[in-house]
């Protein structure tokens, strides 16, 4: 006896989602394409599907989809407050997020992109800087599988929330420029991303508009993205002989205050410190931490908010919606004395 055919097996043949399949079977379907529509029913023809209708019942009840959420560090309170972001909308909207944290792995990314459409999932939510949006189409092939882009890579197409990274480097050198600092290091990630490039364009930029001389070679520090990459760097940041740093992230800057505290270096009374995207840790270190603030949780929702969009309209036109960045002043910079 052949075993039965499920309505998962008829989204597989179809490289559609469950949710895509059950909308067209139940009457709901106009908003998807007539090729789309014609494939499901010659599908339910061929294969002879009949729906279970306790199963039915029971999706129906609960109305949920699955979404999966894919980030370079999960660990990490910048990628942990967007997640949280994420879950508040799918926790309204009855969806069920899976979390993958693939550490900045370029192989492990692609594997957990593949595992996630192996289990039919809904709707993807990508913050990749090493996937590129044609490697996301060859590994989705024929499915349809709508996704958002977060973070990481401006050059690529497709719908996707970000925000002016470009801007808010702007706004930090300025901040540093007006307190009167003129000698100034900046510790940025040994790999950089779009986003970082951007920011850290922004913030040589308005270094230049303010008549500050940056030496790219003896003032520009890099280190890993992270707390330790930050303290371990303590010691060439106070090298330069720097009176204000900037560090590419909260992260690192955290992690740089530590290190230079333990050489006997004061903060801000020697040397200013501040970082980007304030997560919640900023307001919990001494002294608190000066920042460019993204909103970190309205990203989150905002991209749910996006792909349950598409995940129930058949608009394949590419959407971009972009947060503000704005200058938190804490304790950690101060006027060059």
């Amino acid at each position: 006896m052949s075993k039965k055919v499920t309505i998962r097996d008829i989204a597989r043949l179809a490289g559609v989602s469950v949710t895509t399949v059950s909308q067209i079977l139940n009457g709901k379907g106009e908003r998807f394409s007539k090729k789309t529509q014609d494939k499901i029913f010659k599908l339910r023809d061929e294969y002879g599907y009949v729906p279970d209708f306790n199963a039915r019942s029971l999706i129906l009840r609960r109305s949920s989809s699955m979404i999966g959420v894919l980030v370079p560090n999960i660990s990490s309170p910048f990628f942990g407050t967007f997640v949280e972001g994420v879950q508040q909308v799918a926790q309204h909207e009855r969806m069920i997020p899976l979390i993958f944290s693939a550490d900045r792995d370029a192989e492990l990314e692609q594997s957990y992109l593949s595992q996630m459409l192996e289990r039919s999932i809904d709707g993807l939510i990508i913050a990749s800087a090493t996937m590129t949006t044609d490697t996301i189409d060859k590994i989705i092939g024929a499915r349809d599988v709508p996704y958002i882009l977060f973070d990481q890579n401006y050059a690529q197409e497709g719908t996707r929330v970000l925000t002016d990274d470009y801007h808010g480097g702007e706004l930090a050198a300025q901040h540093l420029a007006d307190l009167g600092h003129r000698k100034i290091a900046i510790l940025e990630p040994q790999e950089l991303s779009d986003n970082f490039t951007q920011r850290l364009s922004g913030f040589q930029d308005c270094l230049i508009k303010n008549d500050i001389e940056l030496d790219v070679n003896h003032n520009v520090i890099k280190a890993p993205l992270s707390r330790r990459g930050g303290y371990d760097a303590a010691a060439a940041v106070i090298q330069t002989g720097a009176t204000a740093a900037f560090a590419g992230n909260d992260d690192m800057a955290i992690g740089l205050m530590r290190g230079l505290r333990e050489r006997g270096v004061e903060v801000p009374d020697q040397i200013s410190v501040m970082g980007y995207d304030n997560i919640y840790l900023d307001e919990y270190v001494s002294p608190q931490l000066t920042t460019i603030s993204q909103p970190i949780t309205d990203l989150g929702i905002g991209a749910a908010k996006m792909l349950l969009n598409k995940i129930h309209s058949d608009q394949e036109q590419e959407q971009i919606q972009r947060f503000p960045v704005k200058l938190i002043q804490r304790q950690s910079t101060a006027k060059l004395q």
